[in-house]
C-alpha cells in the first residue's frame, strides 16, 4: 500500500476513535460527581475528623430495629453536617479537596496511561469512566475508574503495553503524593495513641521505604489527606497487578508467559487472597479481604481474549515486566485495613 494512502487511512481511524463534544461531557460530569463524592468521604471517618460511629447502642429487639430503621435519616444527616463544614469552614474545605484532587490525579493517571496507549495502537477505547459512590457508602467516595476497549487487540505487544502503562502512570503519579503525605505528617508521643476500637490502615512497603528515608516513625504518625490518598492509590495499583483475568497484571502475565500460565496464576491468586481473607478476619477482625477474593474468583472465569499476532515479546518488556513485578510488590499489603 502507497505511503500517502496508509497516512489516510491512518487519519480516517484516527478521526474515528476521538471523542465527540458530547461524550467528553459525559464524562467530564462523571468525574466532577466523583470529585463531589470524594471531598465529602475525605474528611469522614477514617480519612477525616468527622466521626461516622452512631451513637446509639441497642439493647432490645425494638431498639434495634428502630435503629436500623433510621440509619437512613442517620446518613443524611451526616452527609449534611459534612457538606455544613465543608461549606463553612476553609480547614476542612483544604482537608477534603486535599484528598480528592490527590485521589483523582493518580485515578486519571491511571486510566489516561490505557487511553493513550490504545491511542498509539489505534485500538478503539472509551475515555475514563469515574465511578463515584455515595461516601461510607463505597470506598473513598468511588469505585475507582476503567475504560473500555471496544475493537480487538492486535499483538501480544499491544496487550503488554496498554496493560501495564496505567499501573506505572499512576505509580508514578502516586509517589510525590506519597512523599508529601509522610513528610508533613504529625507524629504523637506514644503515650497518645489509643488503639482500641479503631481502623488501623497497614503500610505497604512503599510507605515504609519513604518513612525511613524520611526518618519518620509511621507507627507514631496522623494520617492525612495526601497519605490516604496515596494509600489508596497504593491499594488500587497493587489489586490491578494480581496476576488474574483482565486485570493489568493478568493482561502482562498473559502477554509474557501465554495462555496457559495466565490461567494458572489466576487461581493460584485466588487461593492466596482467599487465604489471606480468613487470616485477616479471624486474627485482624477485618472482612475487607473477602471482597477481594470473590473479585479474583470472578476474573478466574473471565477468557482473556486472543491478540491477532502472537509474536514473543521482546527482551525489553520482559525488563518492563520485572519493573511492574516490582511496583506490585511495592504496593500490595495482604492486610490492607485491621481493626483493633
Amino acid at each position: 500500500m502507497a505511503a500517502p494512502e496508509q497516512s489516510i487511512i491512518n487519519e480516517i481511524i484516527d478521526r474515528g476513535l476521538r471523542p465527540s463534544p458530547r461524550t467528553w461531557l459525559k464524562h467530564i460530569a462523571f468525574l466532577v460527581v466523583t470529585l463531589f463524592t470524594t471531598t465529602i468521604a475525605g474528611v469522614l471517618y477514617p480519612f477525616g475528623r468527622i466521626p461516622v460511629m452512631p451513637d446509639a447502642d441497642p439493647h432490645t429487639w425494638t431498639e434495634t430495629a428502630w435503629f436500623i430503621l433510621s440509619l437512613p435519616a442517620r446518613y443524611f444527616v451526616l452527609i449534611g453536617s459534612a457538606l455544613n463544614y465543608l461549606l463553612t469552614d476553609p480547614s476542612y474545605l483544604f482537608y477534603g479537596l486535599s484528598f480528592s484532587l490527590s485521589l483523582l490525579f493518580i485515578l486519571i493517571s491511571h486510566e489516561m496511561g490505557h487511553y493513550i496507549a490504545c491511542r498509539i495502537y489505534k485500538v478503539d477505547a472509551t475515555l475514563p469512566f469515574f465511578i463515584p459512590t455515595p461516601p461510607m457508602l463505597g470506598p473513598a467516595g468511588t469505585f475507582g475508574a476503567f475504560i473500555k476497549i471496544r475493537s480487538p487487540l492486535p499483538s501480544r505487544k499491544a496487550v503488554f503495553d496498554i496493560g501495564v502503562a496505567g499501573p506505572i502512570a499512576g505509580f508514578a503519579a502516586l509517589v510525590p503524593i506519597a512523599i508529601i503525605g509522610i513528610a508533613t505528617m504529625q507524629q504523637l508521643h506514644p503515650r497518645m495513641i489509643d488503639d482500641s476500637g479503631v481502623i488501623v490502615f497497614s503500610d505497604p512497603l512503599l510507605m515504609k521505604l519513604i518513612a525511613g528515608m524520611l526518618g519518620i516513625d509511621l507507627n507514631l504518625g496522623v494520617g492525612n489527606p495526601f497519605y490516604y490518598a496515596a494509600w489508596v492509590g497504593l491499594l488500587v495499583t497493587a489489586l490491578n497487578l494480581i496476576p488474574s483475568g483482565q486485570l493489568d497484571g493478568g493482561h502482562a502475565v498473559f502477554a509474557v508467559f501465554g495462555e496457559r500460565v495466565h490461567r494458572w496464576t489466576g487461581r493460584i491468586a485466588f487461593a492466596a487472597m482467599t487465604l489471606f481473607s480468613i487470616i485477616g478476619f479471624a486474627v485482624f477482625n477485618s472482612p475487607s479481604g473477602f471482597l477481594i477474593a470473590v473479585l479474583l474468583g470472578v476474573m478466574m472465569w473471565v477468557r482473556h481474549p486472543e491478540p491477532w499476532d502472537n509474536a514473543p515479546l521482546d527482551a525489553k518488556r520482559k525488563g518492563i515486566a520485572f519493573l511492574t513485578l516490582v511496583i506490585f510488590v511495592l504496593c500490595f499489603m495482604p492486610f490492607p485495613i485491621k481493626i483493633t
